[in-house]
């Protein structure tokens, strides 16, 4: 047994059965301990370590579990760092793995010297440079312990070398086989006293808004109760977007610039604020401080109070206080508070449908949306990209009841979109999973489509195309006042590269095919990419302008923005109402 057997074994002890990454010189040993366990524990190639973290980052998103990355040496660790923080933000379990350089080389300017463990610090909340055969148990162990139990990033490094050792000299105090792989959780079982105050708190309220994110997932029945027991309607953060159905008659859907007018009205008109499993950090959509009561629901007792002075914060896990919160709560006789966010809602819905019901051309990206949106099986999973696309994402794609939504929250990093689809379809073989991304977004990982192809994958990835970096024009025009710069982009066929690689490529430009194509993509046996050439000058809208919005948008224009007349035309010619 060498060092890297013994790293191999320990990660199927604790459960893994799959590693996205990337070979290379400086993880060779760990490479040839994978292959000899081929028949235990799968090892996905990637064209990108990046690729390799964002897939470890969503697989534990999507299944709880222990997302495992690899990476070489040098470059290619430190490749893996922005889906790491895409994971220690989010709070996704992930152990990332990497190579270092000979361990008698060390710190001499050698090729690829990077002292890995040193530049993980900040994103690993355990991290260790293995120095033994008889030290990779011990350190492997606690990793994985760390990784699951604080829902964090753990980092292992191990000099090429070391990899290949097979002495068990050790010191007398480090025993053989003394740490256990077995996991062991916090109860995550609420205080009776919290849960007493927090009923006080939402008890005396009587215009209650819930606030749900991801770490409402998995507590959608106990939500929909305390909405129904409190009048108070559901609002979703993006990565809560799964925690109730968008049928539900409880929720107004999303929130923040990406929203719905009705969260908005809920948000603003509320008394009191009931924040369970999220940290959304858009402080400007939340109450003015103190303005509020609220009560916070949350895992990790460091988050509680981190967005909104919370009179009352309940440590523990959403579902199990929910319902221990729930018998204490008193029935609202006065449903005027949720009933006024239903009939806005009713109201929104219709306006959304009108914008996804559009016949001109260029098509509305709301039209590829929508129409993906109402044929998209129960048990789909769809990964989103960041930027423009997540606002059609957000409001024109619903959740339904058995359905799994994820995109990178806080980091809000782009190109994500593929790779979490990919990870989601090597999780759950059998269900449908979808990548909704935009051009710029997919562009910078697209070759990881063919590893769709090599794998045998049958991922579909939509692809919403306006040949330029949608939010960050909107942003420089509307936050800033100034004209767009830097950010079109030229176009690529990304039906003819799904073919190139092996896959199907579809291209939709006529709305009124739009249905019929989505349609058949879907019906695919394999990898599919559609290519959805859309109105570059449609803006993603907030659902409430601000008359400083309003102005440096204006300011934009007078002060040479290159697309002015179709910008202008666009916004004024279906947008007038909204923005009054």
């Amino acid at each position: 047994m060498t060092t890297a057997d013994i790293l191999i074994e320990k990660l199927i002890d604790w459960g893994v059965d799959t590693i996205f990454g990337l070979p290379g010189d400086g993880i060779n040993g760990i490479m040839e301990a994978l292959r000899l366990r081929q028949e235990k524990i799968r090892f996905y190639q990637v064209r990108h370590e990046e690729a390799a973290a964002f897939m470890a980052c969503a697989y534990a998103k999507y299944t709880g579990r222990l997302g495992v990355c690899l990476a070489t040496s040098g470059p290619g660790g430190i490749h893996l760092l922005n889906g790491l923080y895409d994971a220690k933000i989010d709070g996704a379990p992930v152990l990332a793995i990497t190579g270092l350089h000979y361990h008698d080389l060390l710190c001499t300017h050698s090729q690829q010297d990077v002292e890995l463990d040193k530049l993980f610090m900040d994103v690993a909340a355990y991290n260790a440079r293995v120095m033994s055969f008889a030290h990779v148990e011990n350190v492997t162990d606690l990793a994985c312990r760390t990784a699951l139990a604080y829902r964090t990033v753990a980092h292992l490094t191990i000099p090429t070398d070391v990899q290949t050792f097979t002495s068990d000299e050790r010191t007398g105090r480090n025993r053989p086989h003394h740490t256990s792989n077995r996991p062991a959780f916090a109860a995550a079982a609420p205080d009776p006293g919290d849960i007493r105050k927090a009923a006080e708190v939402l008890n005396a309220g009587t215009k209650i808004a819930i606030l749900a994110g991801a770490g409402a997932l998995g507590a959608a029945g106990e939500l929909e109760r305390a909405a129904d027991v409190l009048g108070a309607p559901i609002i979703k953060a993006m990565l809560g977007k799964a925690s109730v159905p968008d049928d539900s008659p409880y929720t107004t859907g999303g929130i923040g610039l990406v929203g719905t007018r009705p969260s908005q009205d809920a948000m603003e008109g509320c008394d009191t604020l009931l924040m369970v499993g999220s940290s959304f950090p858009y402080m400007e959509f939340l109450p003015k401080p103190g303005s509020v009561r609220a009560v916070q629901i949350d895992a990790n007792p460091i988050r509680i109070g981190l967005r909104y002075p919370v009179e009352v914060g309940v440590v523990g896990d959403s579902r199990k206080s929910l319902t221990a919160l729930l018998p204490v709560l008193q029935r609202k006789k006065d449903r005027s508070f949720l009933e006024k966010a239903q009939k806005g809602m009713s109201e929104w819905n219709e306006l959304m449908n009108q914008r996804a019901s559009r016949r001109d051309k260029p098509m509305k990206p709301q039209v590829i949306a929508a129409e993906l949106g109402r044929r998209l099986r129960n048990d789909a999973i769809v990964s989103c990209d960041s930027g423009t696309v997540a606002t059609w994402w957000s409001r024109h794609i619903p959740v339904k009841r058995g359905q799994m939504h994820s995109i990178s929250g806080t980091l809000a990093t782009m190109a994500c979109g593929l790779p979490y689809a990919i990870a989601a379809q090597v999780a759950y073989a059998a269900r449908q999973c979808v990548a909704f991304v935009g051009d710029g977004g997919f562009s910078m990982l697209m070759a990881e489509f063919v590893n769709c192809v090599k794998y045998n994958l049958p991922v579909k990835v939509f692809v919403i195309k306006n040949n330029t970096l949608g939010q960050i024009r909107w942003e420089q025009m509307v936050f800033l006042g100034v004209p767009e710069y830097g950010v079109t982009l030229h176009p690529i066929d990304f039906a003819q590269f799904a073919r190139a690689c092996g896959g199907k490529g579809f291209t939709i430009e006529d709305p009124a095919q739009c249905g019929s194509i989505v349609e058949q993509a879907l019906a695919e046996p394999g990898p599919v990419i559609v290519d959805a050439i859309v109105d570059p000058f449609e803006p993603p809208l907030p659902a409430r302008i601000t008359m400083d919005q309003a102005a440096n948008f204006a300011k934009s224009l007078i002060r040479g923005e290159p697309n002015r007349e179709r910008i202008a035309l666009t916004v004024v010619g279906g947008k007038l109402r909204e923005m009054i």
